[in-house]
């Protein structure tokens, strides 16, 4: 059973939330009352979705969801009377997954956690690839780097040089940015 964190100021609708969710089947793994103690609550509870009931995501609220899903990541879904499209824009920045004006629908909650949980899987997959292709590019140039360093220093082709350097790595059973980083810090000690 998944379970949700509901977070709202408004005790009447936190309640309304709160029951809507037990109704359609779900775990309520806790309830606060103020954007403050949502990242301590996601930390206890640990929960599948974050549930946000507000009349309007304000910039506080969105600064402790940026902080509570920081280390642990979580799709929102964010409930609120706001439809103005900057409000939209700030919440979906903050991390909000789904952002649903004018109330709820009991019989729309499964669809909508759905699209939630969907969409927050999709962007975690771009934010992987993006990090896996910023570290292969940042290991590319100190490979790049230390390969021009040997070819000036010991007067080598480009091929000797990546040659040279895949050697040690063999050798050493080391990876080649390693090796990388230490004829860069050894050449340019020296260089």
């Amino acid at each position: 059973m998944l379970t949700v964190l509901i977070a709202d100021h408004d005790a009447t609708r936190a309640t309304q939330l709160e029951q809507a969710f037990r109704d359609q089947g779900y775990g309520v793994a806790g309830v606060v009352n103020s954007a403050f103690e949502l990242a301590a609550a996601v930390a206890a509870h640990a929960p599948d979705i974050i549930i946000i009931g507000t009349d309007s995501p304000d910039r506080d609220t969105l600064e402790h969801l940026c902080l509570a899903t920081r280390d642990c990541p979580r799709p929102v879904v964010m409930f609120t009377q706001d439809d103005a499209s900057e409000s939209i824009r700030a919440a979906l920045k903050a991390g909000v997954s789904a952002y649903v004006v004018d109330g709820l629908d009991t019989e729309r909650i499964r669809p909508i956690l759905e699209v939630a949980r969907v969409r927050f899987e999709e962007h975690q997959i771009l934010l992987r690839n993006a990090t896996e292709t910023a570290r292969k590019t940042h290991e590319r140039h100190l490979i790049d780097a230390a390969k021009r360093k040997l070819m000036t220093h010991q007067d080598l082709s480009e091929d000797a040089a990546y040659h040279a350097m895949r050697r040690t790595a063999m050798s050493e059973n080391r990876r080649l940015v390693e090796v990388a980083e230490s004829i860069l810090q050894q050449l340019g000690q020296h260089g």
